[in-house]
C-alpha cells in the first residue's frame, strides 16, 4: 500500500473513532483508548514501511502515544469504574508526566540529525520565545499551584510538572523548527501535533484551576490532533529525512517572521508586569526579572553572534575581492590554482584544520565545457584515492568544471577542487567557496580562451610571416629534392613550382661544390651553417648573390627535412661596395679622402724605404675660400671645390693620388718621385692652374667668376724622419706660402719651422695683448679734397710686442682673427678712439673734426651684443653717435644679410654712420649698393695707385664715384700719395681722401701737433 493511501485510511479511521467518542459517551473510554493505541501502532507501521536511518525517536514517539493513552485509560478506570472523583495525583499522572521526557528525547534526536546540534543562532532564536512562554506558564499555571496552601507538596510537584514539561517540549520543538534547511512534510506535521499538545495542556491546566474540567469536551480534540499528527508524520515518506544522514545546513539569517516572534516574546515580561500591576499587585517580580534578564542576555548573545558573522562575512568579501584581482592577473592555470588556494587559506579561521586538493581527469567527449557544479559531499561517498587525500574529515565542499581540450586532438579536462574541514566550518564558508569557484571557473575559461586565441594567432602569425617573408624558405629531403618552397621564391627565382626540383638547379655550377659542403656539414651533425654566399640563377638566367642558411630539422615531425633559407643580398653587396668606396673617397669631389690618402702614403713610404727612394706630399689650401661661401653661399663654394679637385687631378696625373683632406684643403701624393724638383714642378703647375678664374652659379641664376687661388706646401720623404714628420713639413710649407702673400708654393725648409713656431707664439701672445696694455692707437687724417681741410680721423691699431717692438696690423690682425682675440682688440680700439676723439672735440684744435673712423672686423661685428656694446661705449665716453663712423668689409654686408643689415639699421637709427672699407675688392655687384644700409664708400688703395697711368682704372674709379653720388653716399679714397692722385679725384668729383700725401698714421700727440701745423686746418 502506498504512503498516501495509508495516511488516508488512518485519517478515516481516526475520524470514525472521534465520531464514536463524542456520539457515545458511555463507551468513550474504549473509543479514546482505540484512538491513542491506533496512533501508536501507526507510528510503528511507518517505521517498518519507511525504514528511517534512526528509528529510535519514532519508537519514543510511539511510546509517548502509548504512555499518554495509558494515562487517559487509567484516569477513566479510576473515575468510571472505581468511582474516584477527579483523582489527583494518581497513577494516571505518572503516565502523563512520562510523556514529556520521552517527547523531549525524541525531538532532541531529530534536532541532532537536522542541525548537527551546534547551530548557536537557531538555539538562541528558539530560547527567546521559550523564555517568554515559560514566564507565562509560571505566572498563569505554575504560580497558582505554588501559592495554593490547600495542596500538598506532592500535589504541587505534579501540578507544576505539566507546565514545566510543556515548556521543555516547547523549547525542543522551537529548536527543531528553527534549524536551517528545507522543512519536510513530516516535520511540519509533527510540529503541528506538538503545538496542539501544548495548547491543549495549557487549556486543561486553566480548566483544572477553575474546576470546570470534564471529559468529553471540545478540549479533547486537541489531544486527538496530537495523536493523529504524530501518526501521519510517521506514515509520510519524508519521515526518513528527519533522521537521514544529513548534509551540513546553511546558516539561516533571522527573517521577518522570526524577528516578529522574538520581539513579541521579548515583550511578554513587561506585559506581564503591567497586567499584574494593574490587577492589584506584582506577585512574580523575581520571575519577571529573571525572565527579562534571561531574554536580554539571549538577545545580546544573538547580536554578538550577528556581529561576528558580519565581520567574518566582511573578511570573506575582502578575500573574494583580492582573489578576484589575483585571478584576473593569473596567466596560466597553475597561477589561478595558487591564487584560489591563497584565498581559501585566508578565508579559513586561523587554527582551523582543513584540506584543499585539486584533481584533473579526462572528461567525456560530449560533456559541456565551462559549466560549474558546486555542493557538499560526504567523503565516504568519494572515490577512495580522493577520500584518502582529504584526511579524516567527514564532509567536503567541491567545485567541478570541464574545460576545453588542450591542443587540437587532446581530450577535455575535468577539473575538481575539494575543501575538507569541520562540517560547521563548511556551513560558514560554503557561499564564499562557491563564489571562489565561480571566479576560478571564469579565470580558467579566460586562460583557456587566451591560450587558444594565442595559439591560433601564433599559427596565423607564422603563416603570415612565411607567406609574406622576402626570404625564400625551402624544405629539402635527404634526396636533395625540394619538398616545399615559400611563395617568396617567385621574385627571387622567377617561379614557384620548385617542388620536386633538385636543389642544385637553383645555383650556378661554379658554386655546387660550396653548396654540397654546406649540406654535408649540416647532415653530418657538425652544426648549422650561417651566411654562406652563393650565386643563384634566377628565371631570367641572371646571377644573383644570395646568402644561404641551413638547419637540420629532420627530427621535427612537422618538418622532417633540411630547412634552407635563401636571402637575396645582391643589392646589399652592391651597397656594401658603395659604402666601402664612400668610406675612402670624398662624397663631393670623388677624390680620395684623408683615410685613403694616409693608407696609400704609408704603403708608398714603405715601398720607397725598401727601394731607397722617396715620396712627395703636396698640401693645397684655397686662399680666401671663406669669402666665396660668405658672399655667394655654400652651393657656389661646393662648385668651386669640385672644379679645384678636377684641376688638381689633371695636373697630378694618373700615377699620383689627389685627395681632399677636409674643407678647402687638398693633398697630392707623388709615389714615383724621380727627383725633389718633380714635386716643385707639380706644385707650380697646380698654383698656375688654380689661379685661372672659375665660373660658379649663385643659385639664383647669376654666374660669377671667382678665384680658386691656392697656397701649396711641398715636402719629400728624403729628409723627413717618418710619415708624421713628412705631413707636418708639408703643412708648415703651405702655411708659409699663405703668409708670403698667397697664390704661391713653398718647399719646406728648416727655417720655416722656426717661423711657424714664431707664428704660434704670436698667436698665444695676442691673448694677453689687451689685458697687458700692449695695444697702441695711431690716427690718419681724412681730408676734404677740394678744400684741404681735415674733417675726420681714422683710428688704426698697432701692437707693442714685448720682444719684437711695434707691429703693424698686417703682422697680427690675421692671427687675431684666427684665435678670436680680434674681438677684445676691436672693443679696446673703439673705446680708446672715442675717448681720444671726445678730448679733441673739446680742444680748439680739434673742434672742427666731424668724426672718428673705427675699423670693425667681421668676427667682432657678428659677436652677440655688438650693437649694445657700441651703445654702452658711446654713453660711457660721452661721445655723440654722429661722431662715430664704423668701417666694415664688403663681404660682411653680403653674409647673413638679414641679421647683419638689421644690426646696421639699428646702428644708423642710433646716429652712427657706416662705411664699407676697401670697396671694390669683394665679389659683390655694384647693384647691391642701392640696398646696403651704409653711408660711406672707401675706395681701396689698389684702385688709386694706377689712375694716373691706366684709363681703365680711372674709368672704374669714376664709375664708383658717380654711382655713390647717385645713391647719395659719401666717398673716401684711400692711399693718396701724389698730388696728381688728389687732383684727379677732385676732377672726377670725389669729395674726401686720405693717404701719405697728407699724413702717415701718427700718435695722438703727433696728430695734435700736425693739426696745429697743417695749413688747411687752421
Amino acid at each position: 500500500m502506498s504512503a498516501a493511501r495509508m495516511q488516508a485510511c488512518f485519517g478515516a479511521w481516526i475520524i470514525a473513532l472521534t465520531a464514536v467518542f463524542y456520539a457515545f459517551p458511555a463507551i468513550s473510554m474504549y473509543s479514546w483508548a482505540a484512538i491513542g493505541f491506533s496512533a501508536a501502532a501507526a507510528v510503528l507501521v511507518g517505521v517498518r514501511v519507511h525504514r528511517p536511518a534512526k528509528p529510535m525517536p519514532w519508537y519514543l514517539l510511539s511510546a509517548v502515544l502509548v504512555s499518554f493513552t495509558a494515562g487517559d485509560t487509567t484516569y477513566n478506570v479510576l473515575t468510571d469504574y472505581l468511582g474516584v472523583a477527579n483523582p489527583f495525583p494518581s497513577l494516571a499522572d505518572l503516565f502523563y508526566l512520562l510523556v514529556y521526557p520521552m517527547l523531549a528525547a525524541a525531538l532532541l534526536v531529530f534536532i541532532r540529525s537536522r542541525s548537527g546540534g551546534d547551530n548557536r543562532a537557531a538555539l538562541l532564536d528558539a530560547l527567546v520565545p521559550t523564555a517568554g512562554l515559560g514566564l507565562l506558564s509560571w505566572v498563569f499555571l505554575i504560580s497558582p499551584y505554588v501559592r495554593n496552601t490547600d495542596l500538598s507538596v506532592l500535589d504541587k510537584l505534579v501540578s507544576t510538572g505539566y507546565p514545566l514539561g510543556d515548556v521543555l517540549a516547547l523549547a525542543m520543538l522551537l529548536r527543531l523548527i528553527t534549524a536551517g534547511g528545507r522543512k519536510p512534510v513530516a516535520l511540519s506535521t509533527l510540529a503541528a501535533g506538538g503545538f496542539s499538545l501544548m495548547v491543549t495542556d495549557v487549556i486543561y491546566g486553566l480548566r483544572q484551576l477553575d474546576g470546570t474540567w470534564q471529559v468529553g469536551g471540545p478540549v479533547d480534540s486537541g489531544w486527538i490532533l496530537f495523536y493523529t499528527a504524530t501518526a501521519l508524520a510517521a506514515l509520510h515518506p519524508s519521515m526518513r529525512d528527519l533522521t537521514a544522514v544529513r548534509t551540513p545546513s546553511t546558516i539561516v539569517m533571522a527573517g521577518g517572521r522570526r524577528i516578529a516572534v522574538m520581539s513579541v516574546a521579548a515583550l511578554i515580561a513587561p506585559a506581564v508586569l503591567l497586567v499584574e500591576d494593574l490587577t492589584g499587585g506584582v506577585d512574580d517580580a523575581l520571575m519577571i526579572a529573571t525572565a527579562s534578564a534571561t531574554m536580554f542576555l539571549l538577545v545580546v548573545a544573538r547580536v554578538s553572534g550577528l556581529l561576528q558573522t558580519q565581520r567574518e562575512n566582511a573578511t570573506r568579501e575582502r578575500t573574494l575581492r583580492m582573489s578576484a584581482a589575483d585571478m584576473v592577473a593569473a596567466s596560466d592555470e597553475s597561477e589561478a590554482g595558487r591564487a584560489l588556494t591563497k584565498a581559501v587559506t585566508s578565508m579559513i579561521p586561523e587554527g582551523e584544520p582543513f584540506k584543499m586538493q585539486y584533481f584533473r581527469f579526462d572528461a567525456e567527449p560530449g560533456e559541456a565545457t565551462g559549466v560549474l557544479i558546486t555542493g557538499r559531499v560526504h567523503t565516504g561517498d568519494l572515490p577512495r584515492h580522493i577520500a584518502a587525500e582529504l584526511g579524516d574529515f567527514e564532509w567536503a565542499l567541491y567545485g567541478e568544471m570541464v574545460t576545453a581540450a588542450r591542443g587540437i586532438d587532446g581530450p577535455k579536462q575535468r577539473n575538481l577542487a575539494y575543501l575538507a574541514a569541520d562540517e560547521e566550518l563548511l556551513v560558514e564558508v560554503q557561499p564564499s567557496f562557491e563564489a571562489l569557484m565561480a571566479q576560478g571557473t571564469m579565470a580558467i575559461e579566460r586562460i583557456s580562451l587566451n591560450t587558444e586565441v594565442n595559439r591560433r594567432a601564433s599559427e596565423d602569425y607564422f603563416r603570415a610571416l612565411i607567406q609574406s617573408a622576402s626570404d625564400v624558405i625551402l624544405i629539402v629531403g635527404d634526396d636533395e629534392q625540394i619538398r616545399y618552397a615559400s611563395p617568396s621564391a617567385l621574385p627571387v627565382f622567377g617561379r614557384t613550382d620548385l617542388v620536386g626540383t633538385s636543389l642544385f638547379r637553383l645555383f650556378a655550377a661554379t658554386d655546387h661544390a660550396e653548396l654540397r659542403d654546406l649540406l654535408s656539414q649540416v647532415l653530418t651533425g657538425r652544426g648549422p651553417r650561417d651566411g654562406v654566399d652563393l650565386n643563384a640563377v634566377s628565371g631570367d638566367d641572371l646571377l644573383l648573390q644570395v646568402e644561404c642558411t641551413c638547419r637540420d630539422l629532420r627530427d621535427d615531425k612537422a618538418v622532417n627535412g633540411l630547412v634552407i633559407t635563401i636571402r637575396d643580398v645582391t643589392e646589399r653587396r652592391r651597397l656594401e661596395n658603395d659604402l666601402a668606396h664612400q668610406a675612402f673617397h670624398d662624397t663631393l669631389t670623388g677624390l680620395a679622402n684623408r683615410a685613403l690618402f694616409q693608407n696609400r702614403l704609408e704603403q708608398a713610404a714603405a715601398v720607397a724605404g725598401k727601394a731607397r727612394g722617396s715620396v712627395g706630399v703636396l698640401f693645397v689650401d684655397l686662399d680666401d675660400f671663406k669669402e666665396v661661401n660668405d658672399t655667394l653661399g655654400h652651393a657656389a663654394g661646393d662648385q668651386l671645390l669640385v672644379t679645384v679637385g678636377q684641376r688638381i687631378t689633371e695636373v697630378a696625373g694618373p700615377i699620383n693620388t689627389a685627395a681632399r683632406t677636409g674643407g678647402d684643403e687638398f693633398a697630392v701624393l707623388m709615389e714615383h718621385l724621380g727627383s725633389p724638383g718633380d714635386a716643385e714642378v707639380i706644385a707650380a703647375r697646380i698654383v698656375a692652374a688654380l689661379s685661372e678664374p672659375i665660373e660658379v652659379s649663385d643659385g639664383h641664376g647669376g654666374l660669377h667668376l671667382v678665384s680658386g687661388a691656392s697656397s701649396v706646401g711641398v715636402a719629400t720623404s728624403a729628409d723627413a724622419a717618418g710619415i708624421s714628420e713628412l705631413l707636418r713639413r708639408a703643412d708648415v710649407a703651405m702655411y708659409v706660402a699663405k703668409t708670403d702673400g698667397k697664390s704661391t708654393w713653398r718647399r719646406y725648409e728648416d727655417a720655416m719651422h722656426e717661423a711657424m713656431v714664431s707664428r704660434l707664439e704670436m698667436r698665444s701672445a695676442l691673448i694677453e695683448a689687451v689685458p697687458g696694455d700692449q695695444m697702441r692707437l695711431r690716427f690718419q687724417p681724412i681730408v676734404d679734397l677740394p678744400t684741404g681741410s681735415v674733417i675726420g680721423l681714422e683710428a688704426l691699431v698697432r701692437w707693442q710686442h714685448p720682444a719684437r717692438g711695434l707691429l703693424g696690423p698686417n703682422e697680427f690682425i690675421e692671427l687675431s682673427e684666427e684665435n678670436g682675440s680680434v674681438v677684445a682688440i676691436g672693443g679696446w680700439v673703439l673705446r680708446e678712439a672715442l675717448l681720444t676723439f671726445v678730448g679733441w672735440r673739446s680742444s680748439p684744435v680739434g673742434g672742427r673734426l666731424r668724426y672718428v673712423s673705427v675699423n670693425v672686423s667681421a668676427r667682432q661685428f657678428r659677436t652677440p651684443g655688438f650693437v649694445d656694446q657700441v651703445r654702452d661705449v658711446l654713453q660711457e665716453t660721452g661721445a655723440q653717435p654722429e661722431w662715430l663712423l664704423l668701417e666694415i668689409t664688403e663681404s660682411l654686408v653680403l653674409h647673413d644679410a638679414e641679421q647683419v643689415w638689421q644690426d646696421l639699421r639699428e646702428l644708423r637709427d642710433m646716429g652712427v654712420r657706416i662705411a664699407i672699407d676697401d670697396f671694390g675688392t669683394g665679389y659683390s655687384s655694384l647693384s647691391y649698393l642701392s640696398q646696403m644700409p651704409v653711408d660711406v664708400l672707401k675706395i681701396d688703395k689698389s684702385f688709386i695707385d694706377d689712375i694716373l697711368h691706366s684709363a681703365q682704372q680711372m674709368a672704374l674709379v669714376e664709375t664708383i664715384v658717380s654711382l655713390a653720388r647717385t645713391l647719395d653716399l659719401d666717398v673716401v679714397a684711400e692711399g693718396i700719395e701724389l698730388d696728381g692722385h688728389r687732383q684727379a679725384l677732385v676732377d672726377m668729383g670725389c669729395p674726401y681722401g686720405q693717404g701719405y700725401l697728407f699724413s702717415r698714421p701718427a700718435t695722438v700727440d703727433e696728430i695734435g701737433q700736425w693739426l696745429v701745423a697743417y695749413p688747411a686746418h687752421r
